[in-house]
């Protein structure tokens, strides 16, 4: 198994931020197998959307219809609403599984990998790559 992590820095922007180059490039030099894409935070998460033509801001404004950023969470520290971000892997899985071919991932069309990243407190996030040949 080959595994990379990576560093993202999100600033203080929340959202959705297209990881799909990342991720080819990692798997670029290896045959078949299934590439994990995996976030090891307690407010992300990983998810297989269009982006662009406004899909990505959609998507963020369905998880702020879904999980409000409002103070009636238990979960309290951080900015206003912070607790959402906590419900958020509830959610939007904190991983995803890829099939390869090729050194390719064999994704749809308009299919990119995306971090899903709604908290605007943590500036920095790490994504980790692994490859298992099949």
């Amino acid at each position: 198994m080959k595994t990379q992590t990576i560093t993202i820095t999100t600033g203080s922007r929340r959202g959705v931020t297209d990881i799909t180059r990342a991720a080819a490039d990692f798997v670029a030099s290896e045959g078949d197998g299934l590439l994990n894409v995996f976030v090891p935070h307690a407010t992300a998460g990983i998810a297989i959307i269009e982006t662009g033509a406004g899909s990505d801001d959609d998507f963020m404004s369905i998880i702020d219809d879904l999980l409000p950023r409002i103070d009636r969470y238990r979960h309290r520290h951080g900015s206003p609403g912070h607790g959402a971000d906590h419900v958020l892997p509830g959610i939007v899985s904190p991983s995803v599984v890829v099939p390869v071919l090729a050194g390719v991932p064999a994704l749809g069309t308009w299919q990119s990998i995306v971090l899903v990243d709604p908290n605007a407190d943590n500036p920095n996030r790490k994504v980790r790559f692994s490859f298992i040949p099949g």
